[in-house]
């Protein structure tokens, strides 16, 4: 019958397709090994309740004092200086409703996180803190500068005297290290395609993101993926040897099938398994 070959010549091709634009990099062994087997402090150790609070120089020496490592989030000010921040915007943490980058630093210096005494930090400030004692997990969150925030953020590690990856949501600030900075552990962060959001642009970004289909980009070595259900395409990305990360988790029950874990809102052994 005529049609069997073709039909499996067009399987083979639709495998070759996805497996070119899902592919992870292999790492080598050395990137890996600060990271395996270890629990990370999502945004430092901070408390539930925020009196410690998240992304805050406290938060990181109480994570260092525990023997945490610790992962973070950096993005720009207006004037252009590297901060540790999350959300793109000031309402939860700050009480004003305004983006990150609209203010300054020395704007943003005049703000409370979360009515503490804590401010928020530059990144070379955690950095100065964290000196090297636990491995640092760098989120860079999406921009309009992301080549700026790239830049900066490597320029500030270059001179960093300890052991860190990066990772981001966004394929192309992945891609930029890919290109840049090869030699730096770098990983993706992804999620399920329905937690991207129900607008027809969310639910594209959710089916290419969410499933790894823009891999081909950046090649990341590691993949930190939301705790849940995972596409095939993600378990075969992991299958051809992207290192396995989970975020963020509430107890210890990912530790089992991945090799790195972020977690918040309990205290996890520094290391669940050895390399």
């Amino acid at each position: 019958m005529i049609w069997i070959p073709i039909v499996l010549s067009v399987l083979a091709a639709c495998f070759l397709l996805l497996l070119f634009l899902i592919a992870p990099r292999r790492p080598e062994e050395n990137k890996v090994k600060p990271f395996y087997g270890r629990n990370i402090a999502h945004r430092g150790l901070f408390s539930k309740d925020q009196s410690i609070p998240e992304n805050s120089l406290a938060a990181f020496v109480n994570a260092c004092e525990n023997g945490y490592g610790m992962e973070l989030d950096v993005q720009l000010s207006r004037d252009g200086q590297v901060v540790v921040f999350h959300d793109d915007t000031l309402d939860r943490m700050c009480g004003v409703s305004a983006r990150v980058d609209d203010f300054t630093f020395e704007e943003l210096r005049e703000l409370s996180l979360r009515e503490t005494d804590q401010k928020i930090p530059l990144f070379s400030e955690v950095l100065e803190t964290v000196a090297g004692k636990e491995p640092l997990i760098v989120e860079l969150k999406t921009c309009v500068n992301r080549a700026e925030l790239c830049k900066k953020t490597y320029e500030l590690l270059k001179e960093y005297d300890g052991e860190y990856c990066i990772e981001s949501f966004d394929p192309f600030i992945v891609r930029w290290f890919r290109k840049n900075a090869k030699h730096i552990f770098r990983g993706f962060l992804s999620q399920p395609p329905k937690h991207y959001g129900d607008s027809a642009r969310d639910k594209l970004t959710g089916a290419l993101l969410g499933r790894l289909l823009l891999n081909c980009f950046a090649r990341p070595e590691f993949i930190a993926y939301k705790i849940g259900k995972k596409p095939l395409s993600v378990k075969f990305c992991l299958w051809l040897g992207a290192v396995p990360v989970a975020w963020t988790a509430h107890d210890p029950g990912s530790e089992k099938k991945h090799d790195v874990v972020i977690f918040e809102h309990y205290e996890p052994e520094i290391r669940f398994k050895q390399s």
